[in-house]
Parts: C-alpha cells; structure tokens; sequence
C-alpha cells in the first residue's frame, strides 16, 4: 500500500520541506527526487508523485525560497551581506539539493525537474557525480534573458538591458510586480498560457500556486532570481554532468523553445531521448500527468 509522509528537513538553519511516497511493505532501491519549477512547490507533483511511488521510493522537495521552505530575505551582489540573507541562485538550489540527497536519501538517485528546477537538477547532479544515476528534464528552462543569451547584434536590447537591470534591483518595483502576480486572477491567465490544451487548470492548481504567494517573505526568491543575469545555462551543465540526460517536452511551449531542445538533443552526446507531447505546454507532469507518467517510468525503470 502507497504511503506518503510530509517532513521538514533543517539545512543551515533553515527549514526545508519535503514529501516522501512509497509503500514500506514493499521496498524498492530505485530513488527519485522531483524538483519543481518557478513559483511552485513539490505540490505541483500532485499527478505523479503517488504513480511513481507505487515503484519508487518517490521524493519531492520544496527549493528554499517557494512552498513551505523558508524564505530568507535576498540580497543582490552589489548588495551588503547580512545575516540571514541569501543569495538566490542555481549554485545555492544545487547544494540544497546535492546535500538533501546526501542526507536524506543517501543512495544513488535520480533527478527529475521541471522549468528552473531542471537548471538546479543539472547543477545537483554535477555535484552528487556517481551518485546521480539520471537526470530528467521537462521542459527545461533556457534562461533566455541571461546576460550570455543576448546578442552584440541586438543593439535595442543591449541599450535598454542596463535600464532594466536598475529597475528591477529596486526592491520596490520587485514587490510591486510580485503582487501584481499573486493573486488567483493573474495566476489563472499565467496557467492559460502554461497549459494551452486548458487540462487540470482547477481550483486545486490555483491553490497551490496561491497560498506560498501569501507568506510574508514570498517575494524574496522572485526578486533574486529576476535579477539573474550571469547564472548557469543548461548546456554550460550538460558539459560537466557525468550521467544521462531525458529531455520531456511540450510542443506548445510558450517560453522554453522545442526547437532549442531539439538543438541540445543534436549536439550533446549525453542527451538519450527526446520525448515530446503534442499540444501541451510548458508542465507536461500536470496537464498531461498520464503520457507522461508512462514516459517517466519507462526511463525511470531503463536505469542500470
């Protein structure tokens, strides 16, 4: 029989939140981390946590910053440092999750993440090495506002982009476009783009991108990472990670281009598989949860 229990984990000082699904009466040695994307939480897992725990021992985690993990207030480079402030950032998601593994599951495990989550995936597995046995990707997010995307030939972008570095290091006008965000109308329209066939757009979805949004220090994590300009891309980590790479993807994508993934499956030898689903966006696990479960077990169970 499944089981899932809800668990808080202290990392410097901090309270990480994490579930774990399994069924105890029947012990499994295969690990799986699920690590969601941006302004979600392990929730977002809701579809396929319990399916995958049913022949896994099935984690998911919440990234410092969302969920029910704590927020520290963040700080920007130019910024002084103060205690308790933290700098948002891949590096930071990376260790918070190499060292939950670590810890925590301590075997051998596989990644799975969507949207940013697959960036801190990537980054985990570079630390964790030998202890990382794949890394899935689901619609991986290609940072294409990073300082290193950008253009010499994109004049208008290479004049507005300091402008625009300035506005949003402003902590007023951060929290100002966070509220904007976080509130069940806006969220819904987010959702409409994210999910363009409308599947599993309910109450339940909208709930769980809503009420992280209402804790008190909820707009930190957004502020440090708009302020990501010089961070990991996902092919600088595709260099250095030892294992295999999936890539899942929706074909309707708003923000992350399929074509781009096709370009990374071409040229990087560690990437196996392309799978891709044919009218849905950028969370294929929630709006099309069956499809991908099937794909999701296939490679998961193909681990040697």
């Amino acid at each position: 029989m499944v089981s899932k229990t809800n668990n808080i984990w202290n990392w410097q000082g901090l309270d990480i939140s994490w579930s774990l699904v399994n069924q105890p009466d029947k012990p499994s040695n295969i690990n799986v981390l699920l690590i969601h994307g941006f302004g979600a939480s392990k929730e977002h897992w809701r579809h396929n946590q319990t399916i995958l725990g049913q022949h896994t021992n099935c984690y998911a985690i919440d990234l410092l910053g969302f969920g029910k993990s704590s927020q520290p207030r963040a700080f920007l480079d130019y910024e002084q440092k103060q205690e308790n402030n933290i700098k948002y950032c891949f590096d930071l998601w990376g260790s918070q999750i190499a060292d939950f593994c670590n810890s925590k599951i301590k075997s051998p495990v596989i990644l799975i993440g969507n949207s940013i989550g697959g960036i801190a995936a990537l980054k985990a597995a570079e630390v964790l090495d030998i202890n990382c046995q794949k890394t899935i990707l689901l619609d991986c997010a290609q940072r294409t506002m990073d300082d290193k995307r950008i253009s010499d030939k994109d004049i208008l972008m290479n004049f507005l982009r300091p402008i625009l570095k300035t506005l949003v290091r402003q902590r007023f006008i951060s929290n100002t476009l966070f509220k904007k965000a976080a509130n069940k109308k806006t969220i819904k329209q987010i959702l409409s783009k994210a999910y363009p066939s409308g599947k599993n757009i309910d109450d339940e979805l909208i709930d769980i991108l809503y009420e992280p949004s209402q804790r008190k220090n909820s707009a930190e994590a957004f502020r440090g990472f708009i302020n990501l300009f010089d961070d990991y891309l996902a092919t600088d980590l595709f260099k250095v990670v030892n294992c295999d790479i999936h890539l899942i993807w929706g074909e309707k994508d708003p923000w992350e281009s399929l074509e781009e993934a096709k370009n990374w499956k071409n040229n990087f030898s560690n990437i196996k598989s392309l799978d891709i689903l044919e009218g849905i966006g950028h969370c294929p696990h929630d709006e099309s949860p069956t499809e991908t479960n099937k794909i999701l077990l296939k490679l998961i169970q193909d681990t040697k």
